[in-house]
């Protein structure tokens, strides 16, 4: 019998040592994402463990085969495999098995048997090899395979094809492209974004979502939920094209993230589920890039999911989105059946024909669509680019000229590359958006993706920013994102207009007034970064050594430079308050952050840990700017506010895991507002003497409800003429902040006041009063004139969208009336129904827990904060009976 010495040495020596029988017994490791596997290692050194526990079984297994039954009884789903290894001199890679072959009871024959089948497999796929072994004597082996590791989809390239983070191109500012990738949650954002950066050939292997081991999931609240949380840039090249990526996340908990990166975007990638067509954060998402003005390209993914629909999806995208969608490509089938896609624009049919289960999609077959080849198809595409051809030319004045003379008779005869010219300046000017499709996860459409990017959406010098001609060759970025390394402290994302960023180079912050130094910049990959020697226009780095910069700051080169922008801009150079809101936005363009809606006490294990509390709050507070925190000014108890649970509770963890504090939440609250019923007036008088100062202040102020359709959380001041005549200049900011500061908790609650309108009447003041003394008179004087007016409480009011199906609509339907719930409307997509409705945030807490037990966890929902509303007198008198503790 041939000599049993197992491979590699010692593997054996260390499976004895570690783990119980039962583990040992054929029961292989995974380490997931490790550095090796993501970043072109070899992935091998993540299963050593696991394997050499595997051989360990197999000695195991021969020696004592009673034993070893008895073993395989108590892990049922180890699985062993035994390789004849080939002759001496021969050399292969260790095969790593993918599927399930024979169990560990069956007999040692039986199993030989199987593996000589196996053996001629193994070696023909080089996807299942990745590590050298030699072989010198006929050996057997052993490959540990668990039921987990037989459903990996482990697509993996030759170690010597992944690109180093040092190979990024740096071309010239017309072939860079920043761009994000947005959509609702779970569209395929992050699959969409591991295939272009394996495609690029920036990764070794592809990493899956719901395996934890993608890219830019790489927080571990990420990989345990299988979504995304927070924004991560990686940046790589795409045929002599530079592109920046941001992945941005789909819950509504996060819209800051997709907020702040738009903020700083050229072009953005919308994708869809094309099963399921525009869905709520779609559409949120979609609102945000309007605002800031993004070309946009829309990407239908999962075309191969059930119920998968080409022509739904479109049609959903124009009727939701209001927008003309420019069809460039189609499907060559659908759901099962989806195997590629036609280009509309050159009439080329891209066919992927995967080998095997592990395709990892970069063989495909291109060639030009022939009448012979698919004579529907054919005819289909052909009226798809005629239709085309007619859209763009309404919207292209150049393109119509051009079909009208010289290509009138004949639409076949227009060049690809003209009608690619027009299709791009139609997108740059967003007078319609080009449609795209595919599948992420199957490894199919990824790649025209990538060339559409690069062909349709803008360079940075093709957007026009309006305060770039202020600053004309000097140094303007903006801070957008920060992050805290342990080591190097703050990690500032930073997006550079014009100028140039290096290292060691001091920079001018005009939010805050302060001078800062950088001390290197790094290019982002995730949660990799390289040293680079400098950032030229519109690019996006890290830069370290910025401790006072936050979101949302502008950056110069210096003071001077500042002030010689204020000049061109018409301002002082002394920083005068800006007289208008357009000058505003030139030079301090910042980011929108929405209110919170969720609050709870957090506190230490103990008074020790608080200042420790108090500093990973304040780190967390610069990095997630929708988060705030704040000291209840009766009980001394620190509060958080966030936009939802998910956000509360991802704080929670990370203050846990980062930080290493065992904090305690309260119950969640709902953070409600305060408004007035009636107008009201009020005096209050203030005579106070401080040392040999005395402190004199008479003020009559009058209140009254704003009528409008926007809220407003700033109170809205107004002067009497006989005030304003006599009012000095200088006490119109003690006027003002003791107005505003008095807002801030209501008579009532202690909740904001929002949309009132208040007048000051009448003012007396002593010559040496203080500042502080009148603020002081004056918001005591409004929280009497509140008093009198009548307080009514809001409550946050949610926008529900259910996607629910036919059978568990009328359960779905009759709990949402149980819970003060509006339904508003009723929508059919495909086989399911989709419920839009309104709903008091207080009732939707565990809803989530609930709707999936009415319905058999078929369900899912999304909601987004859409209004505050008044309580009627019934509710809020139990609201505050609840908050006075009588309930």
């Amino acid at each position: 019998m041939p000599e049993r010495r197992l491979l590699p040495p010692g593997s054996a020596r260390s499976g004895r040592q570690g783990g119980t029988a039962g583990e040992r017994f054929g029961v292989g490791e995974r380490k997931k994402g490790s550095a090796f596997r993501r970043y072109g290692g070899c992935p091998g050194w993540g299963r050593a463990r696991g394997a050499s526990r595997g051989l360990a079984a197999l000695k195991l297994f021969i020696r004592r085969p009673q034993v070893a039954r008895r073993l395989a009884e108590q892990r049922p789903s180890g699985r062993c495999v035994l390789l004849p290894a080939p002759p001496s001199s021969f050399k292969i890679r260790k095969a790593i098995c993918t599927s399930p072959i024979g169990t560990a009871l069956e007999t040692r024959a039986r199993m030989l048997r199987i593996m000589r089948k196996f053996l001629v497999n193994a070696l023909k796929s080089s996807s299942l090899c990745n590590e050298y072994v030699y072989f010198r004597k006929t050996k057997m082996r052993v490959v540990s395979v668990t039921q987990q590791n037989c459903s990996l989809r482990s697509y993996s390239s030759a170690p010597g094809d992944v690109k180093s983070l040092r190979s990024v191109i740096n071309p010239h500012i017309s072939r860079i492209r920043n761009i994000g990738i947005m959509a609702h949650i779970d569209a395929g954002k992050t699959t969409t974004t591991e295939r272009m950066l394996y495609y690029s050939g920036y990764i070794r292997t592809l990493g899956d979502v719901d395996d934890g081991d993608t890219v830019t999931d790489f927080m571990v609240q990420e990989r345990e939920r299988g979504i995304t949380i927070q924004s991560a840039a990686v940046t790589f090249d795409w045929k002599d094209y530079r592109i920046n990526l941001i992945d941005t996340p789909g819950h509504v908990d996060f819209t800051v993230e997709v907020e702040r990166c738009l903020r700083v975007l050229d072009g953005a990638i919308a994708v869809f589920d094309a099963s399921a067509g525009v869905e709520a954060q779609t559409l949120t998402v979609w609102r945000q890039a309007d605002k800031h003005q993004i070309p946009r390209i829309c990407f239908l993914n999962k075309m191969d999911k059930n119920r998968a629909s080409f022509t739904y999806a479109v049609e959903s995208i124009k009727q939701k989105l209001k927008i003309k969608p420019l069809l460039l490509q189609l499907p060559i089938g659908e759901a099962k059946t989806f195997r590629g896609l036609v280009d509309v624009v050159t009439k080329e049919q891209i066919i992927w024909k995967p080998t095997s289960d592990l395709d990892d999609g970069k063989n495909f077959e291109q060639k030009v669509l022939l009448e012979t080849d698919d004579p529907n198809l054919f005819q289909e595409v052909q009226d798809a680019r005629n239709t085309l051809i007619e859209q763009v030319a309404d919207l292209d004045d150049e393109f119509a000229e051009l079909v009208l003379g010289e290509y009138s008779e004949n639409f076949d005869l227009i060049p690809a590359d003209k009608l690619q010219s027009a299709i791009r300046r139609v997108t740059l000017a967003q007078k319609a958006v080009p449609i795209l499709c595919g599948s992420a996860l199957k490894n199919k459409g990824v790649q025209p993706l990538l060339d559409a990017v690069t062909m349709y959406l803008p360079a940075p010098n093709e957007r026009s920013y309006g305060f770039l001609q202020w600053y004309k060759d000097d140094l303007c970025a903006l801070a957008f994102k920060v992050l805290h390394d342990k080591c190097r402290g703050p990690l500032v994302f930073v997006r550079v207009y014009s100028g140039s960023l290096k290292p060691q180079s001091a920079i001018y912050n005009i939010n805050k007034s302060c001078t800062e130094r950088i001390s290197r910049l790094l290019l982002p990959f995730a949660d990799q970064q390289i040293e680079i020697p400098s950032l030229m226009p519109g690019n996006i780095a890290l830069t370290v050594g910025l401790k006072q910069s936050a979101t949302g700051d502008t950056i110069v080169s210096s003071k001077a430079s500042a002030a010689a922008a204020a000049r061109r801009a018409g301002r002082d150079a002394g920083g005068e308050k800006r007289s208008t809101s357009d000058v505003e936005s030139l030079l301090l363009a910042g980011v929108e952050i929405p209110d919170p809606v969720f609050f709870c006490t957090i506190e230490p294990p103990s008074m020790a840990k608080q200042q420790d509390l108090d500093n990973a709050l304040s780190c967390l507070q610069r990095e997630d700017p929708s988060l705030k925190v704040k000291l209840d000014p009766d009980t001394g108890q620190t509060i958080l506010c966030g936009m939802g649970e998910l956000h509360i509770e991802i704080i929670h963890d990370r203050i846990k895991r980062e930080y290493g504090i065992e904090t305690y939440l309260g119950p969640l609250q709902i953070a409600y507002r305060e408004t007035i019923l009636n107008a009201a007036q009020a005096t209050d008088i203030l005579d106070k003497t401080v040392g040999d100062k005395r402190h004199f202040v008479t003020a009559e102020l009058e209140v009254r409800p704003r009528l409008g359709e926007k809220a407003m959380t700033k109170p809205a001041i107004e002067y009497a003429a006989s005030v304003i005549e006599v009012l000095p200049e200088e006490l119109q900011g003690a006027i003002e902040n003791g107005i505003t500061n008095s807002c801030i908790q209501g008579p009532l609650l202690g909740f904001p006041v929002q949309d009132i309108d208040v007048t000051v009447q009448s003012l007396t003041v002593h010559p040496d009063t203080s500042h502080t003394m009148i603020s002081a008179c004056v918001s005591r004087c409004l929280q009497k004139a509140l008093k009198k007016a009548g307080i009514q409480i809001l409550e946050p009011v949610m926008n529900l969208e259910i996607t629910v199906s036919e059978d568990h609509l009328s359960a779905a339907l009759a709990d949402l009336a149980q819970r003060r719930g509006s339904i508003q409307e009723i929508q059919s997509r495909q086989d399911n129904r989709v419920v839009v409705a309104a709903v008091p945030l207080a009732e939707t807490m565990g809803y989530s827990t609930v709707l999936r037990s009415l319905t058999s966890g078929s369900a899912t929902f999304t909601l987004e904060l859409a209004s505050y509303q008044a309580l009627n007198s019934q509710e809020q008198s139990a609201l505050l009976q609840k908050r006075m503790g009588l309930v």
